[in-house]
């Protein structure tokens, strides 16, 4: 497998963390320091709604976007980006895996899309303008089946371009492996830190967005250098160091 660093548009070290180590950044944010789900959710999507515009500057609102959305804080995610985009004269629809299974947040995001005029579908459209993948993120376990294995195999299919949210749904995040179907994105927005399966090519582009993670988390986890990554900025180009193994 091989071995890479990251660096940002300015040449600087940016840290990479496992699938454990952004949980417990995750639990002693929810649980200690703050922000909580909803904040971090709701930064989350307002940088991937701004980066979809920066992307497409000229077209992104005559394109018809589809947010492929889990049941967890990934798919929450996605659910806020799409109402900053219809907000915003976007059209957007949005396909949940499960909606009945929606965690308690993610759920209330979907709420708030509906009531800004946003489509929540059964099925996807069959000619997407762009696939915004928020089905799984870090947490993968496994090979992906049933819901979430049909919408990857849609994404795959489309010749729209695809942007994952945080990690291509199907990538192991420590591993950089597929256990089954995979997203091939075209870019990729990952949260916070960068995951060390980002290293993959099917990651595509990568930019990396601040969720309003405090210093003292990072001090708390025992990676205080993570606090300096954005300096100033909500979103940082990244780029990999690929080597090889030793």
């Amino acid at each position: 497998m091989p071995f890479c660093t990251f660096f940002d548009d300015r040449g600087r070290h940016v840290p990479a963390v496992d699938a454990s180590e952004m949980r417990e950044v995750d639990r002693v944010a929810i649980s200690e320091t703050g922000p909580n789900l909803f904040q971090m959710m709701e930064n989350a999507g307002r940088n991937l709604a701004e980066m979809v515009r920066d992307t497409f500057t000229s077209d992104w609102s005559e394109r018809d976007i589809v947010v492929l959305a889990g049941t967890g804080g990934n798919g929450g995610g996605g659910v806020t980006a799409g109402r900053h985009l219809v907000n915003h004269g976007g059209r957007v629809t949005v396909v949940v895996t499960n909606e009945g299974r929606m965690g308690k947040v993610a759920r209330h995001q979907l709420k708030i899309f509906r009531a800004a005029g946003g489509v929540v579908a059964a099925e996807p459209p069959d000619d997407a303008g762009l696939v915004i993948d928020a089905l799984i993120g870090y947490s993968l376990a496994g090979a992906p089946s049933g819901r979430a294995l049909d919408l990857i195999l849609y994404a795959g299919a489309q010749r729209a371009p695809v942007l994952s949210l945080d990690i291509p749904s199907g990538l192991n995040a420590t591993t950089e492996e597929t256990p089954g179907a995979v997203i091939q994105a075209n870019a990729t927005m990952t949260l916070a830190l960068p995951k060390i399966g980002l290293c993959s090519w099917l990651a595509g582009d990568l930019v990396l967005a601040d969720i309003g993670i405090p210093a003292l988390t990072y001090r708390q986890v025992g990676r205080p250098e993570a606090a300096a990554v954005f300096d100033g900025r909500y979103r940082v180009p990244l780029q990999r160091n690929l080597q090889p193994d030793d």
